[in-house]
């Protein structure tokens, strides 16, 4: 989407630079701004100038791939009867899907790399501080390390606002009852 008064370049530019990041996101693990520079043939500075972080970035692509699968659906509609649409829109959903989870892998990342040092290591301490407390007494299944309960609490990230009430304690004991020892209630 152009912006009123962006140059025709700009708003070229920053399709490029889109459709470069949607390109990378798809095909690789890593999602470099160097690379995606390169491929969309612009300058760091012209991708910086759209995009000033790699999560503004990633974004607009979650974004334009939620839009265009949005308004697919009529169009697949007018084109094919209702099945057939339908099974279209579902390959769509699969590309989008893919995108999807290297947006958010690569945003997860970030994130990662960014609080690790503040909050996963003493996080994880203290998750095995309790798992060990609870194998030792034999009320904690022995299979299980901090990673995974990590791991496992990460859908708290997923939760609307509008859900946490409702979802976010339920599923905590949802967890809780899987690390549970065999046998034990």
């Amino acid at each position: 989407m152009s912006r009123p008064g962006r140059r025709a370049d700009a708003v070229e530019n920053r399709a490029r630079i889109v459709a470069a990041a949607r390109a990378v996101i798809a095909t690789s693990g890593e999602v470099k701004l160097n690379a995606i520079a390169k491929q969309a043939d612009v300058g760091q500075g012209t991708l910086y100038r759209h995009f000033p972080t790699r999560e503004d970035l990633l974004v607009e692509v979650y974004r334009g791939d939620v839009d265009e699968l949005v308004a697919a659906a009529p169009d697949l509609l007018d084109r094919y009867p209702p099945i057939e649409a339908l099974s279209h829109w579902f390959d769509r959903v699969a590309q989008y899907a893919r995108i999807k989870r290297g947006v958010f892998a690569a945003v997860e990342a970030g994130v990662w790399q960014q609080l690790s040092a503040h909050s996963i290591g003493p996080i994880g301490d203290a998750v095995t501080t309790l798992l060990a407390a609870g194998q030792a007494d034999g009320t904690i299944r022995d299979d299980v390390d901090a990673r995974d309960v990590i791991l496992l609490i990460g859908y708290l990230t997923r939760l609307s606002d509008d859900e946490w009430d409702s979802r976010a304690r339920h599923l905590l004991g949802v967890v809780l009852d899987g690390l549970r020892a065999t046998g034990e209630v």
